[in-house]
């Protein structure tokens, strides 16, 4: 996907109220910019970062921009608008470039008490379900940790993967590595001990458990490669994968 209208760069002054970003832009004007972003964000947002932002062309909207991209201390590059993880998919779908997953698919498709990313199959009786998750915690040596934060969302999604895969169906977690720098992927049991114990339920119900990594430049996004999905215990070797 390519951003248009262009990014802009500027810099990180703070991240506040989850939705909001100030930031100095190259020539000296301050503005306030649009998080679309409700995560901790750790390690992702510290003042001085270099941001990219997207200018607003709709007149209705406050903000003058989105914030889309930072860049760290390390040069490493990460998506910020979550919402990016699922185009990126559902451009790689539509281009056939995820092995074993082609055919028609749906979008934001409601089972039950239940909504799923994507489905494919028939509209109304797929074969199989993704949901898709923004890897962005980079905790060093190239692993990236999902959640960053205690998740009860997060958990009910596993939940709700187990329950199709013990029904039969097919059900993946997509874990989309928006970190530069992140080489391998991992839940983060530390962090959210339920979530490493609702991922130990899903992959005794047959859910698996899929890493991309993404291409990131301020001037497009696309799927780069698949990462390794590491033990849940340790965040070493990979895990066994149905």
């Amino acid at each position: 996907m390519h951003f248009d209208p262009p990014l802009q760069r500027a810099t990180l002054v703070r991240r506040y109220q989850r939705f909001f970003a100030d930031v100095v832009c190259a020539d000296g004007r301050p503005l306030t910019l649009h998080c679309a972003n409700t995560g901790a964000m750790t390690g992702c947002a510290e003042p001085g970062f270099e941001v990219w932002y997207q200018p607003v062309t709709n007149p209705k909207r406050k903000l003058p921009g989105s914030w889309e991209l930072a860049v760290d201390s390390s040069g490493a590059q990460i998506i910020i608008n979550t919402q990016r993880a699922n185009q990126l998919v559902a451009e790689a779908l539509s281009a056939g470039r995820l092995p074993g997953l082609e055919g028609p698919f749906w979008r934001e498709v409601r089972e039950g008490d239940s909504r799923f990313d994507f489905a494919l199959g028939e509209r109304h009786a797929p074969h199989t379900l993704i949901e898709v998750k923004s890897v962005t915690l980079h905790v060093g040596g190239g692993l990236g940790l999902f959640p960053d934060t205690r998740s009860e969302r997060a958990r009910k999604h596993l939940d709700e993967l187990a329950a199709v895969a013990a029904g039969g169906r097919r059900a993946i977690l997509l874990l989309l590595a928006g970190h530069s720098a992140i080489t391998h992927v991992a839940p983060a049991v530390a962090i959210d001990p339920a979530y490493g114990a609702a991922w130990q339920r899903a992959k005794t119900a047959g859910v698996e458990f899929l890493g991309w990594r993404a291409a990131i430049a301020p001037t497009n996004l696309g799927l780069e490669a698949a990462v390794t999905i590491c033990h849940p215990a340790t965040g070493e070797g990979p895990a066994n994968q149905p």
